[in-house]
């Protein structure tokens, strides 16, 4: 499930050169392609967030909720590996870009995986010290937390877990590319060479929009930009309705 770089990108250079508005170079079309592939993306969350607070419907195919789920569902990776070091130390996998929940699975006696997962709760820094030494909330293999300590690091307590711990995340889209090969004097598109967008298929028209509009302002025609930007608009009117 995915939308074919090639069919946005000759529905932008037909609107674009309709009116003789101005050329847009593969590069220029590629750099604008991943900008909205990206704007789109992370409206996600911020509209599932929105959609969440307001009451659903009984339709699976037309609740916001729902919608807006099965188009981020597309980039969820569960169980996940978080390499381990001692001390408790976790990396996580490179290509997360929102994390979700962190999972210990113990052993036994024998060193052997229980197929018993405990959710290891996120803490804010500043809870730390006061779970660690509190004889209620003290973290054990039952009761694991970590916090973040950089970018792609975790710090998992107690500090005796060194392996068994997954993890379930959202990545990024792949960057986009419309790529050619060169016949006779012309750029021909080249299937092969080319990275269709990763949004889900829905998404084909909100792109060719977004991606108008960015290019309108690199033309500097306002017109082409105000086009795109209202149509813009309606989409999302017409969501929120």
């Amino acid at each position: 499930m995915s939308v074919n770089i090639d069919t946005v990108y000759q529905r932008v250079l037909n609107i674009a050169n309709k009116e003789q508005r101005g050329y847009i170079t593969p590069q220029e079309f590629n750099l604008f392609a991943n900008q909205a592939q990206m704007d789109i993306f992370e409206q996600y969350f911020y509209d599932l967030n929105q959609f969440s607070r307001t009451p659903g419907n009984d339709t699976t195919y037309s609740d916001m909720v729902d919608l807006i789920q099965e188009k981020i569902d597309i980039f969820e990776k569960f169980r996940q590996t978080v390499s381990m070091a001692s001390g408790g130390v976790g990396t996580l996998p490179a290509s997360s870009y929102r994390m979700g929940e962190i999972y210990f699975e113990d052993v036994d006696g024998s060193g052997n995986p229980t197929g018993k997962f405990v959710k290891v709760e996120k803490l804010e820094q500043n809870e730390l010290h006061h779970f660690i030494n509190s004889p209620l909330t003290a973290p054990s293999k039952t009761l694991p937390v970590h916090v973040k300590t950089a970018e792609n690091t975790i710090q998992v307590y107690p500090i005796t877990i060194t392996s068994g711990v997954t993890c379930n995340y959202i990545t990024r889209p792949a960057t986009a590319q419309w790529a050619s090969t060169i016949v006779f004097d012309q750029a021909m598109y080249n299937s092969n060479a080319s990275v269709n967008f990763q949004l889900h298929e829905s998404e084909e028209t909100e792109l060719v929009i977004k991606i108008l509009a960015l290019a309108g302002i690199m033309l500097k025609d306002t017109g082409m930009y105000q086009v795109a930007a209202g149509e813009d608009q309606k989409s999302i009117q017409q969501e929120k309705q």
